[in-house]
């Protein structure tokens, strides 16, 4: 890692009232003194200053020095509260950039650093990362709580498990002549089990991760011309859709992002369903059926007065999947048997209400308990499930020295996860993804 001191604006580009600039490494003091004319500055203590250029004054500042290793990177660290104009903030940066040993961060390069100084472990950088790209309250709350070292206690206390289980085969396979307690080689196999079981249930959030990260998919399907673009305006509560008489007005996926009780919404409006020899059309339905495939929920439309039969075509999309709500549009013109679905009229919002009812307890339902643990990236399934993979081969070894090294491997796969064990080319690709200042 360099040890250069690296700066940063760490507040939003633009004109503000306030913008900070961040500096952390070994030349903060030497900064400090350069840029206030001033001694070194008392640790957690705000501090008004003037910033100069030589001898001239280029703004009144805020300070806060925090020395080492109580800082977010581990280092010394010094932030700068200026004026927020363009002018003041490019000045400043400009002046950092004239001393020596000194640069602009890379992105992400402060949290990388707490990382390298054991500030944090990789799970908790990037729950600060989706801490600062949350959108809705679920986001943030689960953000807070991966940033927390919730995951970092989980696969910490595994891996330490598999460790104290390797000590035991170590030792056997270091003293042969000594005889292997059968009971506790069953224990170790015990704990195999037991940890295979854990790593199961975990990966099996039923995606419940992806769609707090990506948002929860909602596909509304139906025949053409049953108010699938209507209802879409209506529950955006603007109009995002076409609405037209014709039928196939809708050829491509339409969306509209909502937060739903906390969570992230996706409603996809589709192309309406029916055979049709036009291209573009059934290219559109094509999409539309892809779309179903992948929803969390799916909203079902008919037509009142047909009810309670959905044209075939929308029954045949919705047969497979397990997460449908039924909708009967335009009760206003009449109506059949419609106690199998929700009746509405997206026209004259009747039965929106409860529709809309419906929709946030499918949402809240699949999501789960607040409380539940969720991966939100993919990188964490695939070490757990190498992870789990090598512990099955554990089970299956009966020389000692194969069965201590599957588990090796599969403690290694949970230290990729928090940071333990890492490549550059991991860390390269996570912290790329934060901001400059951060």
């Amino acid at each position: 890692m360099s040890k250069d001191t690296i700066f940063a604006l760490s507040s939003a580009a633009g004109q503000a009232g306030v913008a900070v600039i961040r500096i952390s490494g070994d030349e903060v003091l030497n900064v400090f003194q350069k840029l206030t004319h001033k001694d070194a500055p008392k640790p957690r203590f705000a501090e008004y200053n003037r910033i100069y250029d030589g001898n001239e004054i280029i703004d009144n500042v805020i300070t806060l020095y925090f020395q080492n290793p109580n800082s977010f990177t581990g280092e010394d660290v010094l932030e700068i509260q200026c004026h927020g104009s363009r002018a003041v903030i490019h000045k400043i940066l400009q002046i950092l950039s004239d001393f020596k040993n000194c640069r602009l961060a890379e992105a992400g390069e402060f949290t990388r650093r707490a990382v390298y100084n054991n500030k944090m472990d990789l799970t908790s950088a990037e729950g600060l990362i989706d801490l600062i790209h949350a959108d809705t309250q679920a986001q943030r709350a689960w953000a807070v709580r991966q940033m927390g070292g919730e995951l970092q206690k989980i696969y910490d206390a595994w891996r330490l498990d598999l460790i104290n289980s390797m000590a035991y085969l170590e030792a056997f396979i270091d003293f042969p002549e000594e005889e292997i307690p059968s009971e506790k080689m069953l224990e170790i196999d015990d704990k195999i089990h037991e940890l295979l079981h854990k790593i199961a249930l975990h990966l099996d959030d039923k995606g419940r991760g992806e769609s707090l990260k990506n948002g929860f998919q909602i596909a509304i399907v139906g025949a053409p011309n049953v108010g699938k673009s209507s209802l879409l305006n209506a529950l955006a509560k603007k109009d995002v859709a076409i609405v037209s008489e014709t039928a196939g007005t809708t050829r491509d996926i339409v969306e509209v992002y909502l937060d739903i009780a906390g969570y992230p919404v996706v409603i996809a409006d589709t192309a309406g369903l029916r055979q049709t020899d036009e291209q573009i059309e059934k290219e559109g339905i094509k999409r539309a059926l892809k779309r179903v495939e992948d929803a969390s929920l799916v909203i079902a439309m008919g037509l009142a007065e047909n009810a309670p039969i959905l044209d075939e075509q929308t029954q045949k999309a919705c047969l497979n999947h397990d997460n449908v709500l039924l909708v009967w549009n335009k009760v206003d013109k009449g109506q059949g048997d419609v106690s199998s679905g929700i009746p509405v009229s997206v026209k004259n919002e009747q039965g929106m209400d409860e529709l809309w009812q419906a929709i946030t307890e499918k949402v809240v339902e699949t999501m789960g308990s607040s409380s539940e643990v969720m991966l939100t990236r993919l990188r964490y399934k695939t070490a757990l499930k190498e992870c789990g993979e090598a512990l099955g081969r554990a089970l299956n070894e009966t020389e000692l020295e194969l069965k201590a090294e599957e588990l090796r491997l599969a403690a290694r796969s949970l230290g990729k996860i928090t940071g333990i064990v890492s490549t550059e080319d991991l860390l390269d690709v996570i912290f790329s993804s934060f901001c400059i200042g951060k």
